[in-house]
C-alpha cells in the first residue's frame, strides 16, 4: 500500500467513528461525546486534505518545483493542527455552557456501545496509520497518526466522564471532562502547529541520522586524503537533503573527482534511501 492508500482508508474510518460518535451524542445529550464527535469531523477533513496533500508531494519534479513537492505534506499537518485548534475552541465554548447549567445524560448504556466501537476502530487506524508513517517517513501520515491517538485518549476521558455521571448522578462531571478533553486536543493542535513550521522552515535532520553521514563521509574520504566541511541538512516531507564540500589535492583532475563524489552520494544514498546528496568540489 502507498500513502495515498492509507489516507483513503483513514476516510472511511472516519466517516464510520462519525456515524457512531453522533448516534451516541444523540441518544446521550453528552457534551463529552458531543466533543468527541467534533474531533471525528475534524478526523474526516484532515484524511481529505491529507491525501490531496499527498497526491501532491508524490508529483515528479518540474520546471518551477525542480526539486520537488513533498513539503506539501507539511501544508497537510499545519491544516490538520489549525482544524483542530477550531475543534478544541467549540468543544470548550460548549463545555463551559453545559457546566454553569448541567443537564441530564440519559440512556449512558447504548452511549458507551457505539463511543467504544468508535474508539476501537480509531485505535486499530493510529496504529496503522503509525507504522505507515515511519515506513515512509511521511509527516502527514504521522500527523494523522497522532490526532488519532489523541482521539483515542479523548474517547476514554469521555467514557470515564460517562461512568462517574452513571455511578454519581454528579451532572456538571460531563462538561468537566469535556473542558479537560478540549484543553488536551489544543495542546494537540499547537504541537502540529509546532511540527509544520519548523519543516517548512527547513530544519536539520536529527543527531542520529547525521551520524550515519558524517561517519560514510570520514570511511570515504579519510583513507584518500580528502577532507569535508560545510555539511548541512534539511527535510522535505518523506525527502531529505543533504548538502556538504569535498576537499580535494589541488593536482587532481576533474574525472578522479567526479569518481570520489559519486562514491560520496551512492554510499549515503545506500545507507539512507530517503536522502538526496548534492556535493560540491573545492581544492585543499
Amino acid at each position: 500500500m502507498q500513502p495515498i492508500h492509507y489516507f483513503l482508508l483513514s476516510t472511511v474510518a472516519a466517516i464510520f467513528t462519525i456515524i457512531f460518535k453522533m448516534t451516541a451524542w444523540q441518544v446521550t445529550g453528552s457534551v463529552g461525546l458531543l466533543s468527541d464527535a467534533l474531533e471525528s469531523l475534524v478526523n474526516l477533513a484532515a484524511a481529505l486534505f491529507g491525501l490531496w496533500m499527498v497526491i501532491i508531494a508524490k508529483s515528479p519534479p518540474d520546471e518551477d518545483h525542480p526539486l520537488g513537492h513533498s513539503k506539501a505534506e507539511y501544508f497537510s499537518s499545519a491544516f490538520e493542527g489549525v482544524l483542530i485548534l477550531c475543534a478544541a475552541l467549540g468543544i470548550l465554548y460548549a463545555s463551559i455552557d453545559r457546566f454553569f447549567a448541567p443537564q441530564p445524560v440519559e440512556s449512558i448504556g447504548i452511549g458507551v456501545i457505539y463511543s467504544v466501537v468508535s474508539t476501537l476502530i480509531n485505535l486499530a487506524m493510529a496504529i496503522t496509520l503509525r507504522r505507515a508513517a515511519e515506513r515512509f517517513r511521511s509527516i502527514a501520515l504521522e500527523a494523522d497518526a497522532r490526532h488519532l491517538m489523541t482521539d483515542v485518549w479523548t474517547s476514554c476521558g469521555v467514557l470515564l466522564g460517562l461512568g462517574l455521571v452513571y455511578l454519581s448522578d454528579l451532572q456538571w462531571l460531563d462538561p468537566l471532562i469535556a473542558l479537560l478533553v478540549g484543553s488536551h486536543i489544543l495542546l494537540e493542535g499547537v504541537k502540529l502547529l509546532r511540527v509544520s513550521a519548523l519543516g517548512l522552515l527547513d530544519t536539520a535532520l536529527p543527531a542520529a541520522d547525521l551520524q550515519i553521514i558524517e561517519t560514510t563521509l570520514k570511511e570515504l574520504l579519510h583513507p584518500q586524503g580528502i577532507q569535508f566541511q560545510n555539511v548541512r541538512t534539511r527535510r522535505a516531507g518523506a525527502i531529505s537533503f543533504v548538502y556538504v564540500h569535498v576537499l580535494f589535492p589541488h593536482h587532481w583532475n576533474i574525472v578522479e573527482v567526479h569518481d570520489v563524489l559519486d562514491q560520496i552520494e551512492n554510499g549515503i544514498e545506500k545507507k539512507m534511501p530517503e536522502v538526496r546528496v548534492m556535493t560540491h568540489p573545492e581544492p585543499i
